[in-house]
């Protein structure tokens, strides 16, 4: 007869009393830094737009033409009634909390510099409650719609200004000749297998866009004359952005709806490049922002006519449009006193100056946007590509075995190495040895590559164990090589976690300072970089040097205006990342 032998091993006395404290212990922590992370981006923003010098009429006013409406269009969209309860609510009670709160402190501790109740009320109640009816908005029709078209109009503008950036450093002629040897053939060669399925060409498309590349280079020695930088665009940039919009179009609307989406935004970005030169504008950046956001605006307005719902959010841009010139409109002609924000567009296409009034930071955004490409490009193709081998392709017994834990132990312990050591290698490695130049874009991608390969390796490696084994086995049945099934299954389900492993690598890198220093990029430079290797310098380089300066102007307007430029370009890099894994998931 069997006897049960228990022994009492339990975990003793619990006390629910320590779990409260911890559970509330690590609230208050958390609360804690979030809320002294926020008071330092209140104040960069307030020393950044020169908030504390404006009149509470010119926050009024903006607030009554901008703000209002958009909260209205929110409300309008989520259509309930329990968050317009909400809105109301904290928008009411918090200003009557900020004027009481803010004068109570006021009084007892004396007055505090470059802060108002009226800046209080704008950071602590209207940007959260703003955010959280965008938020609500966004899940609705009509708020998804709205902010859909206005993301597309916001990513298309700066997509096309990182293209004209990276094209101050890339031979565009030798762009042209690639594009129309190499890319161009390799594209139609896919296109026509969708066409005649049973073809097989897609799989010469890759064989054909590397000859067509090294016929590039080889044409570009020899070919004297090109056309001007403006018809190499609309030909190798701007009609292939419209001829893929029109694409996307064709299948779901047919040709008319197609044609159109491809041709107007095409035939505007044309004429607007051509016309920008008689003005004085730059005719290439022209043409590039008005593609890059036109032909995405174009297809997404096609796509919302069409199906018919939440048309109503198309009027978003409008709105908004419409309350910044009537602010403008009633501050010029009432004269209320309005700041003089740090960060205006003279502050982004200027060069460095020693007057705190000229400087600009045209040159350091340059170099920060060419280093942070090369950096993406290299970490992702380098990192992914070794994971997918220590996963899916090397042995887990024998010697292979060992060498395979001996390398995984080394990357997780390089992940940890300081940043100025990557910068002393940097330095002996790509400058001395390779000659690849002290200071060159060049250089500092390779070294800041080096910096968060490990990262990238080790997150690329997480997502790809993820991956459920029994897709792996269930391709393998059906006749799949490890490649097609590495390629077609592993890779595509991994993907959002190597995103976001990316993502994370990508911010650290973009914040360096040591590695730059040790590998010698420049401090600061009077031009943007014309080539790959060129000295270069980069946005914490130039905010570093601002700070040292003694003028009181540098250290609180120029270096919170490089603050807020640098956390601009970081969410937006971060935004597509975001996209691009959001695409990968579905969402």
């Amino acid at each position: 007869m069997a006897t049960e032998t228990g022994t009492d091993a339990g975990f003793g006395t619990v006390s629910r009393l320590r779990g409260l404290v911890f559970e509330y212990a690590s609230l208050g922590a958390s609360v804690f830094g979030i809320v002294l992370l926020a008071a330092l981006l209140v104040y960069v923003s307030i020393d950044a737009f020169d908030l504390a010098n404006a009149s509470p009429v010119w926050l009024l006013t903006y607030f009554l033409t901008l703000v209002v409406p958009l909260i209205g269009f929110c409300l309008y969209s989520a259509n309930d009634s329990e968050i317009t309860r909400r809105v109301g609510l904290a928008l009411g009670g918090g200003l009557i909390v900020s004027a009481a709160g803010f004068t109570a402190i006021e009084a007892v501790v004396g007055p505090i510099e470059r802060l108002s109740w009226q800046l209080v009320y704008l950071f602590v109640f209207v940007v959260p409650v703003t955010g959280y009816v965008i938020f609500a908005a966004n899940q609705e029709p009509v708020g998804g719609v709205g902010f859909g078209l206005l993301g597309r109009l916001l990513g298309g503008t700066a997509l096309g200004l990182a293209v004209g950036v990276l094209f101050l450093v890339f031979d565009p002629q030798l762009w042209m000749l690639a594009y129309t040897v190499g890319l161009l053939p390799a594209a139609l060669a896919v296109g026509y297998e969708q066409w005649r399925p049973d073809s097989g060409m897609s799989s010469n498309a890759l064989p054909i866009g590397i000859v067509g590349l090294v016929v590039a280079v080889g044409l570009r020695q020899v070919v004297p004359v090109y056309p001007t930088d403006l018809i190499i665009y609309i030909w190798s940039v701007a009609i292939p952005i419209a001829a893929g919009g029109a694409v996307l179009v064709l299948k779901n609307q047919g040709r008319t709806a197609a044609l159109t989406v491809g041709l107007v935004p095409l035939v505007i970005a044309v004429a607007g490049g051509f016309a920008a030169g008689a003005v004085g504008l730059p005719s290439t950046t022209v043409l590039l922002v008005v593609v890059t956001a036109g032909v995405p605006v174009a297809v997404f307005m096609s796509r919302t006519l069409a199906d018919g719902e939440g048309r109503l959010g198309l009027v978003l841009p409008v709105l908004l449009a419409a309350g910044v010139i009537v602010g403008a409109l009633l501050v010029d002609l009432a004269a209320f006193p309005a700041p003089d924000p740090w960060l205006d567009p003279s502050y982004l296409t200027e060069a460095p100056s020693r007057n705190a009034v000229e400087a600009g930071l045209f040159p350091a955004v340059v170099g920060s946007v060419i280093i942070i490409a090369l950096v993406a490009v290299l970490s992702f193709v380098l990192g992914v590509g070794t994971a997918v081998f220590l996963e899916e392709y090397t042995a887990d017994s024998g010697l292979v075995g060992s060498l395979t834990r001996l390398i995984q132990v080394n990357i997780a312990n390089l992940a940890a190495v300081p940043s100025v050591v990557y910068g002393l290698l940097g330095l002996a490695l790509f400058a001395n040895v390779l000659g690849f130049g002290y200071g060159s874009a060049v250089t500092i991608g390779l070294t800041l590559s080096l910096l968060i390969l490990p990262i990238t390796i080790i997150s690329a490696q997480e997502a790809i164990r993820a991956v459920p084994d029994s897709l792996r086995q269930g391709s393998y049945a059906m006749g799949a090589t490890r490649w097609q099934t590495t390629k077609k299954v592993v890779l595509p389900e991994a993907l959002p976690g190597i995103f976001t492993g990316t993502i994370l690598a990508l911010g650290r890198a973009i914040g360096e300072t040591a590695p730059l220093i040790m590998v010698g990029a420049a401090t600061t430079v009077f031009s943007a970089p014309d080539s790959i290797w060129s000295k270069f310098s980069a946005m914490p380089m130039q905010i570093f040097a601002w700070a040292n300066f003694p003028q009181q102007e540098f250290r609180y307007g120029v270096v919170a205006a490089g603050v807020v430029t640098l956390l601009i370009v970081l969410l937006g890099m971060n935004a597509t990342a975001i996209i691009l894994r959001n695409k990968s998931e579905g969402v």
